[in-house]
């Protein structure tokens, strides 16, 4: 899953850079954007330790609850968990402009918790050992590319057009998948989410740092922070599944 937003387009009524950083001064706007940047590596990092927490602790229960009865799928509760982030992210995007920034705080922490409970089931599926180290590795990977597109001063936009097209292409790949069944479609699915998802890292990262200019100081800054959040959330998230389903140690 990926998740776009775009402030831009109601941060002033000319439509250009907010006039709240204008005649400010630029050690002034450094603070204000390393302190913008560190609120939504928060956010991403709470959610993301949230629905580690939640998946744990529900793991014991996630066979019962979410598979059916001969444990070969899904049950019909453990499609609607699996589904539900879906639900929340659109709800997101779609409310942005309407919604009050405490509600969004809200739904961001409870996407990242239902988000534990359908990501709970890889602790039957996968060696803890595996998944640690699987954590552990994307968590490296995660800080590089962020950093670098937070340092670099190469436009990532274009290359950012074709990592969405990419990721377009990877759901419908994963959903003929669904009915072939096929390991070694899934082997290279799976490694090409791992690059889509690691590029996407850099360039919502320079993306969610070009809002900066255009939030601050206004009412949207607080919502752009949550929905950066979310993006970085969704990138590290779907990097972690990929390269667990890559080189994960099955039970």
């Amino acid at each position: 899953m990926q998740n776009q937003f775009d402030p831009r387009s109601t941060t002033n009524s000319s439509g250009g850079v907010n006039t709240a950083t204008v005649g400010v001064p630029r050690a002034a706007r450094d603070a204000g954007l390393r302190s913008y940047m560190l609120s939504v590596y928060n956010y991403m990092a709470s959610g993301v330790l949230l629905t580690g927490i939640v998946a744990l602790l529900f793991a014991p229960y996630a066979q019962g609850v979410l598979l059916n009865q001969a444990g070969t799928g899904m049950s019909p509760l453990g499609w609607l968990i699996t589904l539900s982030p879906l639900g929340f992210i659109l709800a997101m995007n779609f409310g942005l402009h309407r919604m009050q920034t405490r509600t969004l705080q809200m739904l961001f922490w409870a996407f990242a918790a239902v988000m534990g409970l359908s990501m709970s089931t890889i602790f039957i599926a996968y060696t803890g050992t595996s998944i640690a180290q699987t954590f552990f590795a994307v968590a490296a990977g995660f800080a590089g590319l962020s950093l670098y597109g937070y340092t670099t001063k190469r436009d990532l936009s274009g290359m950012g057009t074709f990592l969405i097209m990419g990721v377009v292409g990877l759901l419908v790949a994963m959903l003929i998948n669904l009915f072939l069944q096929s390991a070694a479609m899934m082997m290279a699915i799976s490694a090409i989410g791992v690059l889509l998802f690691a590029g996407l890292t850099a360039y919502d990262t320079q993306k969610i740092k070009s809002m900066y200019a255009y939030v601050a100081g206004s009412d949207m800054m607080g919502k752009v922070v949550i929905m950066g959040a979310l993006n970085l959330y969704l990138d590290f998230v779907n990097m972690f599944m990929f390269l667990l389903q890559f080189m994960g140690n099955r039970r």
